[in-house]
């Protein structure tokens, strides 16, 4: 149970990143509402899963893959470009995430 907890928070937080950008500095109602909100349902659905999980790898989970999925996001949504070096520390950042749950 604590794995959908945590991939709950992760798909909240990006979300709320999302639409953190949408809301142009908390002028916008909605994106704004939706910021407050994905956070507020992320932080909870972390500390939930981290009654049963060790801190260390719930973060390097919800970090790495924030960070993979929101770069994903700027690409698909916001028409961010991705280079090489972007495609490699993402690929490295998903390969550090794996060797610290193996290892752990």
């Amino acid at each position: 149970m604590p794995w959908l907890y945590l991939s709950i928070a992760i798909v909240f937080e990006v979300v709320a990143t999302s639409a953190l950008k949408s809301s142009e500095g908390f002028t916008r109602l909605t994106p704004s509402l939706l910021v407050v909100v994905g956070y507020g349902v992320a932080f909870y659905c972390l500390s939930v899963a981290l009654r049963s999980m060790p801190v260390g790898i719930i973060y390097a989970i919800w970090s790495g893959a924030g960070i993979v999925l929101m770069t994903l996001v700027g690409w698909l949504v916001y028409g961010e470009t991705l280079g090489w070096m972007a495609l490699l520390g993402m690929g490295l950042i998903t390969v550090g995430v794996i060797i610290l749950n193996a290892v752990a």
